[in-house]
């Protein structure tokens, strides 16, 4: 079953939020709406689900326009970053609730409701209150109430954005492993690029409105159409050098350190090194400029120690300064 959006323009007032996006999540795809925050990207997925209706442009899903359907009709389920569970309930009755309002039977909701929670891990929960559960739990609640009744797409607007960092990790895996074992067509709205590179299948990438890349991750990161996908994915960001007509870009695991002196490459002084533990981030200073290297962990540098770099030359970019496009 797939979902397809086609040409949509949404405009609030004189504000153009989304401009002719045109792409399509196909049959068991989990596509990754990534941009910056007001780029657009939460809006396109409200057009998708029928709570904004799009100034231009039609929605498809499966085949089937739903332009002008009503959310309840296009057989879609939501998740969002506030986990919106009935307080009141328990978190068998939060899950049920989707099979309630369609009156199936008492029997059946209740299998469904064991199947379900057992998937997430949620099956020695069912009696608690949501104010008993912790936002990790809270979210899979809120998941487990999407896909019990098996909707013909999942839309998902940064449901992980209100869990720690630990958990979000954690959920990360979930995601993973639930779309695997479920195989429905999936449109998720974040703005970490972490997120977006771990789950999707692919990735499509919204700037001011505008669909920019839409590609895998890998192709993404390894090869980004523009100066603002080059910016924008990877971290730290990749470093950017102006060059006459052409600005060079080169990632920081692309950058050979030495500190020793090496003939031809070139020189710089440490401006601050970063043990993490499985990895050393080093920002070195040219002149006024400033790049940042990728280095095994457990590398030390002294604050203005000199140092030696080169690029991998292979896995530098080039973009054009006046239009930011990739060149060929």
């Amino acid at each position: 079953m797939s979902l397809a959006l086609e040409g949509i323009t949404k405009r609030f007032g004189d504000f153009t939020a989304v401009d002719s996006v045109t792409l399509e999540a196909r049959d068991g795809e989990f596509v990754v709406l990534l941009g910056p925050s007001g780029c657009g990207k939460s809006t396109l997925l409200r057009v998708a689900a029928g709570l904004e209706h799009a100034d231009a442009g039609r929605v498809r899903i499966g085949g089937r326009d739903v332009t002008e359907m009503e959310p309840r009709d296009r057989d879609i389920a939501m998740v969002f970053q506030s986990y919106a569970l009935y307080p009141h309930m328990s978190v068998a009755g939060n899950i049920a609730y989707p099979l309630r309002i369609r009156k199936r039977p008492a029997g059946e909701i209740a299998a469904e409701v064991r199947r379900t929670a057992s998937t997430l891990g949620l099956a020695d929960l069912l009696e608690r209150r949501p104010r008993e559960l912790s936002g990790g739990q809270r979210q899979r609640v809120a998941l487990a109430r999407a896909i019990i009744r098996r909707p013909k797409a999942f839309l998902m607007d940064e449901p992980l954005s209100n869990l720690d960092a630990r958990l979000r990790v954690e959920m990360r895996f979930e995601l993973r492993r639930l779309h695997h074992e479920l195989k429905t067509v999936t449109l998720y709205v974040t703005h970490d690029q972490a997120e977006a590179m771990t789950l999707a299948d692919r990735i499509a990438v919204i700037h001011n409105g505008r669909l920019v890349q839409f590609d895998t991750p890998a192709n993404i990161y390894h090869r980004p159409a523009n100066l603002f996908v080059a910016g924008f994915l990877g971290s730290p960001s990749m470093n950017f050098m102006e060059d006459g007509k052409v600005t060079l870009g080169v990632r920081p695991e692309d950058i050979e350190v030495s500190f020793d002196q090496r003939p031809g490459w070139r020189s710089g002084r440490v401006w601050v090194c970063e043990d993490l533990g499985n990895e050393t981030l080093v920002r070195i200073a040219v002149g006024a400029d400033q790049v940042t290297a990728r280095m095994p962990g457990g590398v030390g540098a002294a604050f203005d120690a000199p140092v030696w770099f080169r690029f991998d030359e292979a896995k530098v970019h080039r973009f054009d300064q006046a239009t930011g496009e990739k060149k060929r």
